[in-house]
């Protein structure tokens, strides 16, 4: 079954580019929180509130299964290869999770902030601050990782994990979102 993820549709057949679909659903997502940050220190219209309930709603709910589908389906399984291409882009797989952990922690903000603006209608000018500085970290992490995971590591995992390993990661894939 495909889930359509931005422009392009992936099915779980194919993991890495769903994973890749799922990147640009994220910088859909940030570039929302990022413009409302602009704002947030005043009472939000209709629209601002409801892009930003959503966004929320999508790091708490949907982005932990991207960050599971790497960490626990997809880079368990590139580290386990032996092939020198394979290698090279498992170097870049602590650094990635790295970026999950602090990424966490700046959404936790983000989400604080952005809950007390939906219950307030607006934040204090301190806390707009905290939530702008957290969102421009998040769009610098944001920018190298999914960059790294799109040109290196993905490519690599389509080209030459085995299909019985696809299969086991879209099944988990699947499984997560049921």
């Amino acid at each position: 079954m495909p889930v359509q993820i931005g422009a392009k549709t992936h099915s779980f057949s194919e993991p890495t580019g769903l994973l890749s679909d799922c990147h640009r659903r994220i910088e859909m997502f940030l570039a929302s929180l990022d413009r409302i940050g602009a704002v947030i220190e005043q009472p939000l219209d209709t629209a601002s509130r409801t892009a930003l309930d959503a966004a929320l709603r999508y790091f708490r709910e949907a982005a932990p299964k991207h960050t599971a589908d790497e960490e626990d389906s997809l880079f368990p399984r590139l580290r386990q290869m032996r092939d020198p291409e394979v290698r090279a882009a498992i170097q870049k797989l602590t650094p990635l999770e790295q970026d999950h952990r602090r990424a966490d922690s700046l959404h936790a903000v983000v989400d604080r902030l952005g809950r007390k603006c939906l219950e307030h209608s607006a934040l204090t000018l301190a806390e707009a601050e905290d939530y702008r500085r957290s969102m421009a970290e998040l769009m610098e992490i944001y920018k190298e990782h999914i960059r790294v995971e799109d040109e290196i590591v993905f490519p690599v995992a389509g080209r030459l994990l085995p299909a019985a390993q696809k299969s086991a990661i879209a099944s988990e894939m699947a499984a997560r979102r049921k």
